[in-house]
């Protein structure tokens, strides 16, 4: 007998909640055969059997919190799928026409007419069934002893046995339910509430969040943009984009592109506080926040500064696509230099961003809206424009650079086709 135990994930996970379980009991499993998904922290993981052989106990379940070491299951590497105690696999197929018979001659001279007879069993324990009904519990995983008769002699039959398949259904669905309900109360002043646990993911969002504004000096600063000519240069070249990349043109390459632009300007927004050093990183991995139903992730695109357009569009919309799927693994989201969160996708005009730790920096991007400006030859034009919000940690970032940062920023935006000659 093995045991199935929760592995070594990575070097800052060491706990998780058991998602859902991929196996039954009674299922053969193969060596390297995914059984469990576990949920953590920052990503979904499969947790994969070390051995060969038949799940013969599931000791967490669903929902249940676990950590790195915890046995979670049992397998029988000399197992067979479905296997009991029982020997009926070797009963000639004859057989169940004469054990029917036989019931007939019993029942004939039976006077007991009850039709929830007790489960019968032989001289040696065994529950007396219809091998039929054997060769179906055991497909079902469905222990013999639990199974209700409607038999008069109390001997298990096929439907006996679907039966109790039936009910532990319903009754594994009613206590999933009951388990996962928001629970309803009332307040002080007979008002009602609900009160709906937080999955792990979110109890570690908020966790962080609360650690960035307890652990740095984070200050935000403000600016706008002028988005005419990115809009009108997208609509250029949007369809030959299109056509020679496979992907569309949008807004995220070309913030991505300024931001690299600024960060090799201004390298103390793409640095990290280690102790009583700076860490001033000389790569430009950047950070896209992703909301998805379980709140919101970073996976890293790599090397941005090595990527063209194309290349920075395809990461985003691939990271993108795992985040919602739940297939990102830990690597997508470690080691990122600088994020980009894009508020605008739902609507908002201005926000501060919380830092994305232990990064220094994150540019907030917003909706674009038409307004008015006064030009430079004091006319008025009616202009799309969005807020951009850049917040700092004031430790190691001083105001004037942060505010130069995010102003050149602005200036590529507004010329992007020295952007483009770049990428």
């Amino acid at each position: 007998m093995q045991e199935i135990k929760i592995p070594e994930l990575a070097e800052s996970i060491t706990e998780g909640t058991i998602a859902e379980w991929l196996v039954k009991k009674g299922d053969k499993v193969e060596k390297g055969d995914p059984v469990v998904e576990l949920e953590t922290d920052k990503v979904n993981v499969e947790v994969n059997a070390e051995f060969s052989g038949v799940i013969t106990e599931i000791i967490s379940e669903e929902g249940d919190d676990v950590t790195v070491g915890d046995t979670i299951a049992k397998l029988d590497e000399n197992g067979e799928a479905g296997s009991s105690s029982d020997e009926s696999e070797s009963t000639p197929k004859e057989v169940p026409k004469q054990e029917e018979k036989q019931e007939d001659k019993q029942k004939a001279s039976e006077t007991k007419t009850s039709k929830d007879a007790d489960t019968t069993t032989d001289n040696n324990g065994e529950v007396i069934a219809s091998p039929a009904a054997r060769k179906r519990a055991r497909e079902l995983n469905i222990d013999l002893s639990s199974v209700q008769s409607r038999d008069p002699l109390g001997r298990v039959r096929t439907e006996d046995v679907e039966a109790q398949a039936q009910a532990n259904k319903q009754s594994t669905e009613k206590k999933q339910a009951k388990k996962e309900a928001p629970k309803s109360e009332k307040t002080e002043f007979d008002k009602p509430v609900e009160r709906v646990k937080m999955t792990r993911r979110r109890q570690t969002i908020a966790k962080n969040l609360v650690e960035v504004q307890h652990n740095t000096a984070m200050l935000t600063t403000f600016n706008e943009v002028d988005m005419t000519a990115v809009m009108e240069l997208r609509k250029q070249r949007k369809d030959k984009f299109l056509d020679k990349n496979g992907v569309k043109l949008g807004f995220m390459s070309f913030f991505t592109k300024a931001v690299v632009g600024a960060l090799k300007e201004f390298p103390l927004l793409n640095a990290e506080i280690q102790g009583n050093e700076l860490v001033i990183k000389k790569f430009y991995d950047i950070g896209i926040a992703v909301s998805t139903d379980d709140g919101l992730v970073v996976p890293v695109v790599r090397d941005a500064d090595r990527k063209d357009f194309a290349g920075i569009e395809q990461d985003i919309i691939d990271l993108g696509t795992k985040a919602r799927d739940n297939k990102l693994a830990l690597k997508d989201l470690q080691g990122g230099s600088f994020t980009i969160t894009n508020g605008g996708t739902f609507g908002s005009m201005m926000s501060t961003p919380i830092l994305n730790a232990p990064q220094v920096g994150i540019l907030g991007m917003h909706n674009i809206v038409k307004r008015a400006m006064v030009m430079p030859d004091d006319s008025i034009e009616v202009r799309p424009m969005m807020y951009l919000a850049l917040s700092y940690d004031h430790r190691i970032v001083d105001g004037k650079e942060a505010v130069q940062f995010l102003v050149r920023i602005k200036q590529m935006l507004e010329d992007p086709y020295d952007l483009l000659l770049e990428g």
